[in-house]
């Protein structure tokens, strides 16, 4: 099918934000076609990815999509991460900033104002399982752009009108003979643009839908892939620091003499939050911060467990909400029958990533370098600026692969600790956090409370609320992360994100109470989500025991308004096997929305001798919307539902002075390998609008297990970790 036969993106492509020019480099024989592609005389295809990949696979699955438009041979795509650009902004998840309710720079200045505020300021952010969600259009866009000035080129050659050819395998075809993209992308670029872009039509020589090879797979099975510990400069010496119990920590005094006895030892750090020490290698480094055994006063009372609890304790038990969503009229429906009631719980949880925070650091004149691997690479360019003393402009980002940590690599610390600490010695320096130190500095998955009230006629839900209280760890997150601060005490609709029902209920109210708990949190992968799902999926059992009706009946009644996540359900049940969850089956449900795709999760469990709840199946049905890639999206909710195991049957974690029990992976009783339960996944086709999935499997395992629990034992277990 010719080009001009399909459906034009004037729209789309009239609103970029074309006051900005592109600064994608192009190596000697490349052409820049726009902000997201380059083709090369050879006939590479590089496509820039605005977003961080941190094993989600957004460097295939949006490289996918331009190579698709275009017409592309993948065995010829490759992929580089982009520069810091406003064109490569990250618009969408600040647009769902306000929508939730984050107080930040964008709350109340309205979505045009919010984009203008993303665009203008380079907010490029890779979370919120926003990157196909956020990008699709515009990569859709930059692939068709390119594809009209091949299609010209080529038709100038041949004489013909370029509407009556099309693209395939990396040729331009339906001419006299096919012609590679190679040969004429030099000329391509200096034909223009039309306002009327064609979109590839039919369904032949398509890239979207299918499962693809993955990009960034072959350097990281032959180790040639490059991590921010594989950066290795000339002259570099290696750094490890200690911080202070979490809260308002100061440095009061380090054993020099202890650490400087240490062989191989180059200087040693004292900062008002922290100390460090920087040796020929990372072992004497780190041995070196272990004797200089740094000793930290905090003026404000340090975060324990007797405090969490209390914290969250009284603000359920405040009066008025400071941030609410309602509808109908939940609390006249809700005093006029008999009301149920529960109170749930979710401690803690760490992030615990495979690769702790970490950051190359290099100093040439008034010139600043940072290797390291982020979320948010013009924050963490403006953070290491801020440490250092000098501009912005004076500062270059060179983000790298990022070896896991959904949320965890919005974090800056090290990266600004590293820019101090090169500052001071005049040398390249990279800063490696222990994994001691990673794990007590970890920002946390916020501990949360939440009670729940429903009133029920006819086996329907009349009315629906939920109270919640947690630390505002979203606003804390990016206080940390803009260098605004944030105290946690805020009332954010991101604490409960998730929270709303899936279900017909015409009289529901959700409250935050903000919790002060004295503890950094931060976004941890499905953030709110991981534990206000388990809050309602766990409630809407109860309620349908309450009833006396079976689970997935009670469910299925009130998706009148969800068709979309009733086919889940369904889906889940028939091939799980459902069999109603009858006492003593061992089968538990637990459905969700979020980021626009739907999932609903069966999994079977087991007791351990040692009383543990093992994971033994699992069944997920997924709508997501148009796939790019189906065996990323089961790579995707496969890795979300064993991190929703390790989440959900974990060892809770204690604090003390401070501090969390916690010091590395053996205390936080991960699932191992053979853990891994027998996992199927359904996707269910939909020409929706593409859906985030990263985190879409997280929420749903927690209370799925616990609901399987109490089928087995006929136990209600409402606190997270579940502990038999």
């Amino acid at each position: 099918m010719g080009g001009g036969a399909a459906v034009g993106l004037l729209v789309a492509w009239g609103l970029w934000p074309r006051e900005y020019e592109a600064n994608l480099r192009a190596a000697p024989g490349e052409t820049p076609f726009n902000a997201f592609l380059k083709i090369a005389r050879d006939g590479r295809v590089t496509v820039a990815v605005p977003q961080a990949e941190i094993g989600q696979g957004v460097y295939t699955s949006l490289p996918q999509i331009l190579a698709d438009e275009l017409g592309a041979d993948w065995r010829t795509v490759g992929v580089e991460p982009a520069p810091i650009n406003p064109l490569y902004a990250n618009q969408l998840l600040a647009e769902e900033t306000i929508a939730g309710g984050l107080p930040s720079a964008f709350e109340g200045i309205g979505r045009w104002a919010t984009q203008e505020y993303a665009t203008r300021t380079a907010l490029m952010l890779t979370g919120g399982s926003s990157s196909i969600r956020a990008f699709e259009p515009r990569l859709r866009e930059a692939g068709a752009a390119a594809r009209t000035l091949l299609l010209q080129a080529a038709a100038k050659r041949f004489g013909v009108d370029w509407q009556t050819l099309d693209t395939a395998g990396g040729m331009v075809t339906g001419g006299p003979r096919p012609i590679r993209f190679a040969d004429i992308a030099g000329e391509a670029v200096d034909f223009t643009v039309p306002d009327d872009i064609p979109v590839r039509g039919g369904v032949d020589n398509r890239l979207v839908g299918q499962p693809l090879p993955r990009l960034d797979l072959p350097a990281k099975v032959d180790g040639s892939a490059q991590f921010a510990g594989d950066i290795r400069l000339h002259g570099m010496v290696y750094a490890a620091v200690r911080a202070g119990p979490i809260g308002d920590s100061r440095l009061a005094g380090v054993d020099r003499d202890a650490a400087d006895k240490v062989s191989g030892v180059f200087a040693i750090f004292e900062h008002e939050r922290w100390a460090a020490a920087a040796a020929t290698n990372w072992w004497a480094a780190n041995r070196a911060v272990e004797a200089l055994a740094p000793a930290f006063t905090t003026p404000n009372p340090l975060a324990d467990d007797a405090r969490i609890e209390r914290a969250l304790t009284d603000a359920l038990k405040a009066g008025d909400a400071a941030h609410s969503i309602a509808r109908g009229e939940p609390d006249a429906v809700l005093e006029s029958g008999d009301r149920y009631r529960a109170v749930y719980s979710a401690g803690v949880a760490a992030n615990a990533p495979m690769e702790p925070l970490t950051a190359t650091a290099r100093f040439t004149g008034d010139r600043l370098e940072i290797w390291a691997p982020t979320q948010a690479p013009g924050l963490a360019r403006a953070a290491a600026a801020r440490a250092a003393g000098i501009g912005e402009g004076r500062v270059t980002l060179y983000p790298t692969l990022i070896g896991s940590g959904y949320g965890r690599k919005l974090e800056t610390a090290a990266i600004e600790q590293a820019a101090v600490i090169a500052g001071h010695l005049k040398r390249p320096v990279q800063l490696t956090w222990s994994r001691v130190e990673e794990t007590m500095q970890d920002s946390f998955r916020p501990p949360a409370a939440a009670e729940m009230v429903a009133r029920m006629e006819g086996g329907r839900l009349m009315g629906w609320r939920a109270r919640i209280a947690a630390p505002s760890a979203a606003s804390q997150a990016i206080g940390r992360l803009t260098g605004r601060g944030g105290s946690g005490r805020e009332a954010e609709g991101a604490a409960v994100d998730g929270a709303i029902p899936p279900y017909d209920v015409e009289a529901l109210a959700v409250h935050h109470l903000p919790a002060d708990t004295g503890l950094a949190t931060g976004i941890w992968r499905s953030a709110a989500h991981s534990y206000t799902a388990f809050f309602t999926e766990s409630f809407i059992d109860e309620l349908a025991r309450k009833a006396g009706m079976e689970p997935l009946s009670f469910r299925m009644q009130m998706l009148s308004g969800n068709p979309r996540l009733a086919r889940c359900l369904s889906t889940a049940a028939a091939i799980g096997g459902w069999d109603g969850g009858t006492a003593g089956s061992a089968l538990g449900l637990a459905a969700h929305s979020a980021w626009g795709s739907h999932v609903a999760l069966l999994v079977e469990i087991a007791m351990r001798p040692d009383k543990r709840i093992k994971v033994n199946r699992a069944v997920a049905a997924v709508d997501c919307g148009r796939v790019i890639n189906p065996e990323i999206v089961r790579q995707l909710v496969e890795g979300g539902i064993v991190y929703g195991i390790g989440g959900a049957t974990g060892s809770p974690i204690s604090f003390s002075a401070g501090l969390p029990s916690a010091r590395g992976f053996g205390d936080l009783g991960l699932p191992l390998l053979a853990d891994t339960p027998e996992i199927t996944v359904e996707i269910v086709e939909s020409e929706e609008d593409p859906g985030g999935v990263t985190e879409l499997s997280v929420p749903v395992v927690a209370p799925a297990i616990a609901n399987a629990f109490h089928a087995l034992t006929g136990r209600r277990l409402r606190r997270l970790p579940l502990a038999a």
